[in-house]
């Protein structure tokens, strides 16, 4: 079970590492660092990808789809963190929390729930070594 968990954290990193700054709404951006990546050596055509992801008080990633392998667990680890996935309901979450993402899933919202204050994610994914394209922007 832990091996399945640290999976889905390192596919959402890397998902957001793909994605790259975004602006949001106010102009305000996103920094994803990359810290994980590597091939699950008992899961043959897997990887484990990690990321984090830094919101500037007031900053969003625009609507987005992840890769079709892709299981994403994403953790808060300082701030608010607003997020919808799919068509479930948009919920704030607060540091310690976490929340997955089912492969192929939309993520309409994804921002920090603050405009005065910063929030950061940690975000694994657990997805086919070959998808190379985490995350794509939804019209």
């Amino acid at each position: 079970m832990k091996v399945r968990t640290i999976i889905a954290v390192t596919c959402a990193a890397l998902a957001f590492a793909v994605a790259g700054p975004a602006p949001a709404h106010d102009g305000q951006t996103e920094t994803v660092t990359p810290k994980f990546d590597q091939a699950i050596p008992n899961i043959p055509g897997k990887s484990l990808i990690v990321v984090e992801v830094d919101y500037a008080p007031g900053a969003a990633s625009p609507p987005h789809r992840h890769a079709k392998s892709a299981f994403i667990y994403a953790y808060v680890i300082s701030g608010e963190i607003e997020s919808k996935v799919n068509d479930g309901e948009t919920r704030i979450y607060k540091a310690g929390e976490s929340w997955s993402e089912p492969p192929n899933a939309s993520h309409p919202i994804s921002r920090n729930a603050s405009k005065t204050r910063p929030a950061k994610l940690l975000a694994v994914f657990i997805v086919d070594s070959d998808d190379k394209t985490l995350t794509t922007p939804v019209k």
